[in-house]
């Protein structure tokens, strides 16, 4: 076999590998960027809900309310014929056949002077239970400047 003969094998070797590693990281970035763009799109349906939120939350806070609103308490909001909207501590249960204007909806205040409908009270105090339980943990926790891998190893 001639040598010119078997460097172009290698050569054409060499590009096929090369040709192989440009598909690879070719790939491998369009993946990566297949992520970002997921989490860019997740990323902006959060902020449109957070912007919705805010819209509701200040719409409910301008809503008329004769006693003084208290993080932790449920409100009913009713609307007057006039079209007013005003928030009452009365359910349409409490009101009973005698309730004077159209119910629209409940919500509970929270500490962070956000509403949360009635339907996800539940769901959202079951949240901030968590999260409060975790930063009571991370408070507790002994403050080290050391790892500690106890319990992970033999």
């Amino acid at each position: 076999m001639e040598a010119g003969g078997d460097h172009s094998f290698q050569q054409s070797d060499t590009e096929y590998k090369e040709g192989k590693a440009d598909d690879f990281v070719r790939a491998n970035a369009c993946n990566r960027l297949t992520v970002i763009a997921e989490q860019i799109r997740i990323l902006q349906e959060q902020a449109r809900r957070v912007l919705e939120e805010a819209k509701r939350d200040a719409e409910l806070h301008h809503a008329a309310c004769n006693v003084v609103k208290k993080p932790g308490n449920i409100y009913y909001l009713y609307k007057r014929e006039s079209g007013q909207r005003y928030f009452s501590i009365l359910s349409p249960k409490e009101w009973g056949p005698s309730c004077p204007h159209e119910f629209l909806a409940a919500y509970k205040l929270q500490h962070d002077m956000s509403w949360t409908p009635y339907e996800n009270i539940e769901k959202r105090d079951a949240e901030i239970n968590i999260i409060d339980k975790l930063l009571n943990e991370q408070i507790a926790l002994p403050s080290s400047t050391e790892p500690n891998f106890r319990g992970l190893t033999n």
